[in-house]
């Protein structure tokens, strides 16, 4: 009768080290213990708490703001252009005790985030157009480009369209309404990133180069008028220039064939016949050169002083 007793007691001793009454919650963390499954004496935080061994369990949960990474969808835009998009999220346990009720875990969590954000996201890129999906509200063409953005042929209107941001805060408003019911707090829900089918990835590269190409001939267009101005202010200060330089080399000729003649006509009054026959032996010197001939009469007076030498 003493072995099998002893042998319960030894049992017992280790089955007390194994289901330790003591509990200890790490930072970051927080807990509940349940009594044949039904939760009892509320959250417990950090620290060391107490539990009835074999009887109670205790259930953690993380305190910190925890991640969730939907799957890449397939979904077509308001403007029928089929993109995938990839989306995550933040979230928080923020009701231990309701989550443990409703979700009972994190992957049940993540899988009800799931439903809620898949539906929510899926609602807000089918009502609006891609390009309200790509960019912020705030955003203009690059120089003066005008933008052309039809729904069905029909145009619409720059300042009906909203951001990307308006879209994402419309996307956390919805999908917070959803999950407080889970005891799970939505802090902030993002896109990722955007992929473009084949066929609207092509049209997106049309698009983006026609663009560029408007972009490129209105600063070509500006570059020229710029061009043409500075040419001709060029030309204005050429003429300008010229027009100066013409007239005092007028000025100065305008002088220098006045002191010349008064050269000439102090040399002409001062000996007449001198003058006469210095200014016939430059006329001869400039009339004939070395391959040159000149036909004249026996009596011109041109060649009186060569006529009368003999």
């Amino acid at each position: 009768m003493k072995k099998p007793l002893l042998l319960l007691v030894l049992m017992l001793l280790i089955a007390g080290f194994v289901q330790s009454p003591l509990v200890i919650v790490e930072e970051g963390e927080q807990a509940l213990v349940t009594q044949f499954g039904k939760p009892v004496g509320g959250v417990l935080g950090p620290g060391l708490h107490l539990k009835i061994p074999f009887i109670q369990k205790v259930h953690r949960f993380e305190n910190r703001i925890l991640k969730w990474d939907g799957d890449p969808n397939q979904i077509p835009t308001k403007d029928k252009r089929y993109i995938f998009l990839d989306t995550t999220a933040r979230w928080r346990i923020a009701d231990p005790l309701l989550f443990f009720k409703t979700v009972a875990t994190e992957r049940g969590a993540q899988s009800r985030l799931d439903d809620i954000l898949d539906s929510v996201v899926r609602d807000a890129v089918s009502g609006h157009l891609l390009v309200e999906l790509v960019r912020g509200k705030d955003y203009r063409p690059p120089g003066n480009a005008m933008e052309q953005i039809e729904l069905e042929g029909v145009p619409v209107a720059s300042e009906h369209l909203v951001g990307r941001e308006e879209i994402l805060a419309d996307l956390l408003k919805k999908a917070r309404a959803s999950t407080p019911e889970y005891g799970i707090e939505l802090i902030d829900v993002q896109i990722k990133r955007i992929n473009y089918v084949e066929q609207v990835r092509k049209r997106v590269y049309e698009r983006m180069i026609s663009e560029r190409k408007k972009v490129a001939a209105e600063f070509r267009s500006e570059g020229e008028g710029e061009k043409a101005d500075i040419l001709g202010q060029m030309g204005k200060e050429l003429k300008s220039i010229t027009s100066d330089a013409y007239r005092q080399a007028e000025e100065i000729r305008g002088r220098a064939d006045a002191e010349a003649a008064a050269i000439y006509a102090a040399a002409y009054g001062g000996d007449r016949d001198f003058y006469a026959f210095l200014r016939s032996l430059e006329a001869y010197r400039k009339s004939v050169g070395k391959n040159g001939r000149l036909v004249l009469s026996t009596d011109s007076d041109f060649y009186r002083y060569l006529q009368n030498s003999r």
